[in-house]
């Protein structure tokens, strides 16, 4: 296979990827890492390298419409962000020690973890009984556009939020998938937001996360331009179609993708990993 061949094909399996993530609020590392390490056998560090560089563009992408809809909420954003930053940088320092088919199983698990608590819960989650106390010091509260006008939303629990994303920065430095499946589920179980504002909210903080990794990678040479452009450019493309899609598409919907692509995923990289193909 040549040079522009390859570059093309990556270019594809970015925008399918950057799609999904906008919809879902993934960050499209969850398909790019399987697609490079496993169709095209690249060292799984220089996958989650180029999927880092890919998550930013999702949310540099997305993250402006969502803004510029209502649905992200930026409060929350921020202050999560905080926990999720000093996650990834813990990550990405573990990623040079821990063997790559290690990481592979260790991606796939924590892809199955998120299909399964997803698939609990058909709707949105009932609202918190009573807001939060921090989330009220904070005024994390906010509302989100709906057929009929603007719909108010609180938040609670917020300190198991803000240690999920601890857990969810640790993840994408190192899995370099921008953790957008921990993040949402965060918010939409722990925290009770609407799942509409917990995407879009994950794609606002995502890229900041990936970048506070992408850094230690660059620092390692793990950052391959040949990769990581054309995926790039083809995330970037498909996050902003899918994040048009977004503002139409129903929870149940973007549940059923969430959850058909991230199975099929997890255990596709298993199965790689217990077999030592990622060696």
């Amino acid at each position: 296979m040549n040079t522009l061949t390859f570059s093309a094909i990556l270019l594809a399996g970015g925008l399918g990827a950057g799609f999904l993530g906008a919809l879902s609020g993934l960050g499209g590392g969850v398909v790019i890492v399987p697609l490079l390490t496993i169709l095209f056998g690249v060292d799984i560090r220089y996958a989650i390298g180029a999927s880092l560089v890919s998550v930013i563009a999702t949310s540099s992408g997305a993250a402006a419409a969502y803004v510029k809809e209502g649905f992200s909420n930026i409060r929350i954003g921020m202050f999560l962000e905080v926990a999720t930053t000093l996650g990834a940088l813990f990550g990405a320092f573990l990623a040079a020690y821990i063997a790559p088919n290690v990481i592979a199983i260790i991606f796939g698990v924590v892809l199955l973890t998120s299909v399964y608590l997803s698939f609990k819960q058909k709707g949105d989650f009932p609202p918190p009984e009573k807001p939060d106390r921090i989330a009220q010091h904070l005024r994390l509260a906010g509302s989100y556009p709906v057929g009929d006008g603007e719909r108010s939303y609180e938040v609670g629990n917020v300190t198991a939020g803000f240690g999920l994303m601890a857990l969810a920065g640790a993840l994408s430095g190192l899995l370099g998938i921008g953790s957008g499946a921990v993040k949402v589920l965060a918010m939409d179980q722990a925290m009770r937001i609407p799942f509409k504002v917990s995407t879009t909210t994950s794609n606002f903080m995502i890229g900041v996360t990936a970048a506070a990794s992408a850094g230690i990678y660059l620092h390692r040479g793990y950052l391959d331009p040949g990769l990581a452009m054309p995926v790039m450019l083809g995330v970037l493309a498909g996050s902003m179609l899918g994040a048009r899609m977004l503002m139409q598409a129903r929870v149940r919907v973007l549940r059923l993708v969430f959850n058909l692509v991230v199975l099929a995923l997890g255990i596709e990289m298993i199965l790689n990993g217990a077999m030592g193909k990622l060696l």
